[in-house]
């Protein structure tokens, strides 16, 4: 399998009720090892959050009819930005996408979808910064996304059951 051929679409806001179900059965086989942890559980919740901005965006790439994998995320809401607390001064700039999921089937994975995705959806942002988070039980994940220009600028536990997470930030205009 390559990811040469998977094809990509792009998806917003007004796209979730027809996406929604393929985003909730890519991340039952993503996580198909996790479904027990009560976080993992909550991942429909964070799929209506996201996808209720007005900015949500989200590429889906399929191996003709079958969905491979995604990413999405939304412009984050000014004066909230996952960065803040970490970088001193304030950039003059803070416009930010949150990338909040990225995604693969576990047999699409190393085959250079990921990137694919990831590329597909912050290349024609329009924000200052792209901004995620990785679980930092997960350094190889912490690796590649750092290969992709990001960088580590902290640590957060957003909610009492999820994991601590590695904020990561990349600065769009740069590249």
């Amino acid at each position: 399998m390559t990811a040469a051929h998977v094809v990509l679409r792009h998806y917003t806001h007004d796209d979730l009720g027809a996406i929604r179900q393929v985003l909730l059965d890519v991340h039952a086989d993503a996580y198909a090892d996790r479904m027990d942890e009560p976080f993992v559980q909550r991942f429909p919740w964070f799929v209506d959050h996201w996808g209720g901005k007005p900015g949500f965006s989200c590429v889906i790439g399929y191996d003709g009819d079958e969905p491979v994998g995604f990413t999405y995320g939304a412009p984050a809401d000014p004066g909230r930005e996952w960065w803040r607390g970490y970088l001193q001064p304030v950039p003059a700039e803070t416009a930010t996408f949150s990338l909040s999921e990225l995604m693969v089937r576990p047999k699409w994975r190393k085959t250079g979808v990921s990137q694919r995705l990831h590329q597909t959806l912050v290349a024609s942002r329009p924000e200052t910064f792209a901004v995620l988070t990785v679980d930092t039980k997960r350094p190889k994940i912490q690796a590649l996304y750092e290969s992709w220009g990001y960088r580590k600028i902290g640590e957060q536990q957003p909610f009492p059951d999820s994991p601590l997470y590695a904020v990561m930030l990349r600065d769009l205009q740069a590249t």
